[in-house]
């Protein structure tokens, strides 16, 4: 079972809680009327694939704390440190929705496009991509970096709607 992530950009989270509510949680792209403008990313967990992804924009080492964010969705706190108590938990399968720190936005926006073949390259080389391969990621990588420079140049925020 993977992880089904997407990325999208808004202008703040309570656009997106108002949106999840229309969806009852439901994907917000990469369905027939999307409620944002965004990419389906499976497998990209912000935490740290997409972690990864930045450190390679950096030139940086690896790190979790790359791409931190804030979870906007479910509204509930977490659960304690022995997870779900249940499967109707909100927090068993999700969905859940990150809204991504500014520096995570900034980063990919910044990113140069001369440099996202290199970028590509380093980002393969992730454990978690094992076997994936840098022309392949590459358009990824650049999807990523023109939502981010889209939600910069709009003065929104980017978010992750993650799902089991």
């Amino acid at each position: 079972m993977g992880v089904l992530t997407d990325y999208f950009r808004a202008a703040d989270a309570a656009s997106v809680a108002a949106a999840l509510e229309r969806t009852d949680g439901g994907p917000l792209v990469g369905v027939r009327n999307p409620a944002f403008d965004g990419i389906e990313a499976k497998g990209v967990d912000p935490v740290v694939v997409l972690g990864q992804l930045i450190a390679a924009i950096k030139q940086v080492p690896r790190q979790t704390d790359l791409a931190d964010g804030t979870t906007v969705w479910p509204a509930t706190p977490a659960p304690g440190p022995d997870g779900p108590a249940d499967e109707d938990d909100p927090w068993a399968a999700g969905p859940w929705v990150t809204q991504l720190d500014i520096a995570v936005r900034d980063a990919l926006a910044g990113a140069p496009d001369g440099d996202v073949p290199r970028v590509a390259a380093e980002w393969v080389q992730a454990e978690e991509l094992e076997g994936a391969r840098a022309e392949c990621m590459q358009p990824l990588a650049e999807e990523l970096i023109q939502l981010a420079r889209r939600a910069r140049d709009a003065g929104e925020q980017l978010y992750c709607w993650m799902s089991l």
